[in-house]
């Protein structure tokens, strides 16, 4: 079997980049007034212009050949059906049966997996319930106020970030922390400010033996019995997500206080599951709720929707068109909302862990890039640093803007603000300013025409710089949670057209069976040491000031 990149819709697309790298977007507004609206469309909340795009039909049409050709449409059925599409590790992947509440069976082996999730669902919120009306309670008979969330990778990010975003939806009473980093400083900074007595520790871990979160929850279990708890009122006060149960419960968790994780939900999709937890704790089990049916109507969205109306499949082939065609090696986000400032960082594990890969489905080393560097911060603080690379450098970063028409803190002039310089970024990236511009802006500044010339250079910027601009009515849990779903689909298709396996991590597990293997020589200072010599030389320094 031929790789891509020597498939006649590759091909084409490569021609059609050769000969549009000399198009211009300015160009391409002044020649289509409709250009906004052909370029455009919404669903589930979210509104998608994607009109300051380098592309026009020809080149539309082009990826949609490419889309059609790697059958994405198939791979995303066989995904929504179970079929085992992580051929690696021979599991499907089915975290949309997470947030399905359609009353449909959806099969896993032959077995219809609905009624477990659902289950969960249930025990969750009648957790949360207990928790937030005070029934349940601590060995000293006080209710809870916070909870301390223990995890990493997806058990981490997803819970804190969608917290954030979603602040002003935040239960009043229960406050949620979490730790994450096996530096002693975060979990030692976390736990001094807490009354151990009010405090409820939920540890997720799927193998309940993940170093850095099993590490950090013997350390809060010090801590709880340093400040007077018994290992017996450990159960009232420490709960997990696990499917090892004889661990959980050997640790001293009520069997009743461990919640299911499954095979066919990867860590980076997890937040649909109990791993959400954290997030329904925060906001209410009806908020959380409303997150998962924001993703569920992405769902049916991405699968029913014709291409050119579909909001992942637009942005996936974007995001190949640049990657592949105009070599852009990163990708940046720019949340206009000070709540989302998390969303980025989300992204990049979903998007990086998922599509960085070299080998496609068929075991060959591919020629071609399977996916950018995600990055980003919130507006308008990167305008006043990393933007200027993306106005005047030299490489292509395309950019995903995103904005909510309305706030829940709408004070003065500042969303107006807000809105202009979002509004304003994505302009001055399309249009940019030729020299002469320039050079009239300068004119009558009492320099002479030599030092225009000269300055108007420097000031001059090529525009023609893609970017999307998403936008909300407001980042309510519904509307997160559709946004959440959308980039999931999307780096779902780009996955899909690169003939790779989205749903596995072997980069990541390395990077554990050898930290564990230092690990070992760190603690133990008499073991020989056969790594390299730059490895056995650190760990001699490391065991010297240890």
């Amino acid at each position: 079997m031929s790789l891509l990149s020597s498939t006649p819709a590759w091909g084409a697309l490569s021609s059609l980049a050769e000969s549009f790298k000399t198009e211009h977007m300015r160009d391409l507004f002044a020649a289509d007034p409709q250009r906004a609206e052909k370029y455009s469309t919404s669903a589930c909340g979210i509104y998608l212009d994607y009109s300051k795009n380098r592309i026009n039909e020809a080149v539309f049409s082009a990826l949609a050949d490419l889309a059609q050709q790697q059958n994405v449409s198939a791979k995303r059925d066989a995904m929504f059906n179970g079929d085992i599409i992580n051929g690696t590790e021979q599991r499907a992947v089915l975290h949309t049966a997470l947030r399905n509440f359609s009353g449909e069976p959806v099969y896993v082996d032959g077995e219809d997996v609905m009624p477990e999730v659902l289950a969960t669902q249930e025990k969750m919120k009648q957790l949360v319930a207990k928790i937030h009306s005070g029934e349940h309670k601590g060995y000293t008979g006080k209710p809870v106020k916070d909870v301390v969330a223990i995890g990493i990778g997806g058990s981490f990010l997803g819970p804190k970030i969608m917290s954030e975003a979603l602040k002003p939806y935040w239960f009043k009473g229960i406050k949620v922390h979490f730790v994450a980093n096996v530096d002693g400083c975060h979990i030692a900074d976390v736990l001094a400010e807490r009354d151990h007595e009010e405090t409820l520790i939920l540890m997720s871990s799927k193998s309940f033996t993940t170093q850095e979160t099993l590490q950090n929850t013997i350390t809060a279990k010090e801590w709880f019995l340093g400040e007077g708890g018994t290992q017996q009122d450990i159960a009232l006060h420490f709960m997990a997500v696990s499917s090892n149960i004889k661990a959980a419960t050997e640790f001293g968790i009520a069997e009743e206080n461990i919640f299911p994780m499954w095979d066919w939900v990867g860590g980076r999709y997890s937040l649909w599951s109990a791993i959400g937890l954290p997030i329904a704790l925060a906001l209410g089990y009806e908020n959380y709720r409303q997150m998962l049916d924001g993703a569920y109507a992405m769902d049916v969205h991405f699968k029913t929707a014709p291409l050119e109306q579909n909001l992942p499949m637009i942005m996936g082939l974007l995001g190949v068109w640049y990657t592949n065609f105009f070599a852009a090696q990163s990708h940046v986000l720019l949340p206009y909302y000070h709540y989302m400032r998390g969303f980025p960082a989300y992204i990049q594990q979903l998007d990086m862990e998922s599509n960085g890969k070299s080998v496609n489905s068929d075991n060959q080393n591919i020629d071609y890039a399977t996916g950018p560097i995600i990055w980003g911060s919130e507006g308008t603080n990167g305008q006043h640093s990393f933007h200027q690379l993306i106005h005047q450098g030299q490489i292509l970063i395309p950019a995903d803007f995103m904005l909510p028409l309305n706030v829940a803190h709408n004070i003065g002039p500042h969303h107006a603000m807000l809105a202009s310089n979002c509004f304003a970024q994505s302009q001055a990236l399309m249009q940019g300013k030729t020299v002469a511009e320039s050079a009239a802006e300068l004119q009558g500044k009492g320099l002479s025409d030599e030092q225009v010339q000269a300055l108007a250079t420097h000031k001059a910027m090529t525009g023609n710089k893609p970017s999307n601009t998403l936008l909300f009515d407001q980042v309510d849990p519904h509307t997160l949670g559709a946004l959440v779903a959308l980039y999931e689909h999307k780096v779902f298709v780009q996955g899909a057209i690169w003939d790779i396996n989205s749903f596995d991590q072997w980069g990541v597990e390395l990077g554990k069976v050898m930290g564990t293997q230092i690990l070992d020589k760190l603690e133990d200072k008499q073991a020989e040491c056969k790594f390299d010599a730059s490895t056995n030389d650190l760990v001699k320094r490391f065991r010297q000031a240890n």
